[in-house]
């Protein structure tokens, strides 16, 4: 999996997110409800995003621990 899924997600979420604005009914809150449903959405999208790439591109490698020092670490 690449790059590729947070633009297949970003389409789903800009999907969800207009599937909201349009269904929300008409009255004194609609603003308030649209701004909600959209700020939501596009949290929610931006936390995955973050999570996904920081997990596809790790910051620091990971060690193991369970393997034998090397000779050059002993001496």
């Amino acid at each position: 999996m690449g790059g590729g899924t947070i633009f297949l997600v970003l389409l789903i979420a800009i999907g969800a997110a207009a599937g909201g604005f349009v269904s929300v009914p008409k009255g004194e809150n609609q603003v308030t409800i649209r701004t909600s449903i959209l700020l939501a959405v596009s949290c929610c999208w931006l936390m995955w995003a973050i999570a996904y790439l920081a997990q596809l591109h790790p910051i620091i490698k990971p060690s193991r621990s369970d393997l034998r020092p090397s000779r050059e670490m002993l001496m």
